[in-house]
């Protein structure tokens, strides 16, 4: 067993003993060492959905946001969690959504993740609050950036795109408070851009802190309905050229996944698998 103690939340897992050097991560990351797949270390994420209904259950969801943290700091299968609230309409909006939360994860292998899901007290309670919840299995095809100033979610060596089932788009950033105001201005046009999009099977914004750390995440049938979105030259290119220029963001996270599986439903079902209304393409 490989342990790494430090002053915020640690964890072992099992692999190959070795000599590492490494910095010290942030708050709600774990160090994982395992060795699964030709001595590189990989993971498996999960995106876990929740709808509280009615004031007392949004109330205790709200008070989660301290109180889970405990309990997740003891969760020794979880190689990096995050909490988080969710925005209104399309997702990707300042306006927070206080019926909708969030637990990201990473965990060092599909089973662990599922058995983890199921039988973790921190989920297991939410879903017994919850009015319903979703969680989506992800398998890291690509990586680059930081979150809190860790890589939580690492592809295999020359992990493809799927060439026919969907593929998840995570970008999250931390935006500079000197910057917020612009940056706010550009996402009602990206998020309604994303709304009408065609192509886009599901999309939720979420986020750890209120317009200072944002998650967008969006499911596509394929890798390229997924570029012609964000390489275009309608506002989300413009927004990203914008941020380049500008230099909005103080750190920058950009994944891609491809699906493993879901678990339990959302707004009544799977939205994988539901048919999607024709929509005009902006």
């Amino acid at each position: 067993m490989i342990t790494c103690l430090v002053q915020f939340t640690t964890i072992g897992f099992p692999g190959r003993k070795a000599s590492y050097s490494f910095p010290l991560p942030p708050n709600n990351v774990r160090l994982s060492l395992h060795h699964p797949v030709g001595g590189q270390i990989i993971s498996v994420a999960t995106l876990s959905l929740f709808r509280f209904d009615g004031a007392l259950a949004r109330l205790w969801v709200l008070g989660q946001m301290g109180a889970a943290r405990l309990r997740l700091r003891e969760e020794r299968r979880a190689s990096f969690w995050k909490l988080c609230g969710s925005g209104t309409g399309e997702g990707f909006t300042p306006r927070p959504n206080w019926a909708v939360w969030a637990i990201m994860a990473a965990w060092p292998d599909e089973a662990q993740a599922r058995a983890a899901v199921q039988t973790s007290p921190v989920f297991a309670r939410w879903r017994s609050k919850a009015a319903e919840s979703w969680t989506l299995f992800l398998d890291p095809v690509s990586a680059r950036g930081t979150w809190g100033g860790a890589a939580p979610f690492v592809p295999a060596a020359n992990s493809p795109a799927p060439p026919g089932g969907p593929i998840i788009a995570l970008t999250r950033a931390t935006v500079r408070p000197a910057r917020a105001l612009r940056f706010w201005n550009r996402v009602p046009d990206i998020s309604a851009t994303i709304g009408a999009d065609p192509n886009v099977i599901f999309k939720i914004g979420i986020g750890e802190v209120p317009l200072l750390h944002q998650v967008t995440f969006s499911v596509w049938p394929d890798a390229a309905s997924m570029a012609r979105f964000a390489r275009g030259n309608g506002p989300h290119g413009q927004a990203i050229a914008a941020v380049r220029a500008g230099d909005w963001f103080a750190e920058e996270l950009y994944a891609r996944f491809s699906l493993l599986g879901t678990v339990g439903s959302w707004e009544g079902g799977n939205p994988l698998s539901r048919p999607r209304p024709e929509k005009d393409a902006a």
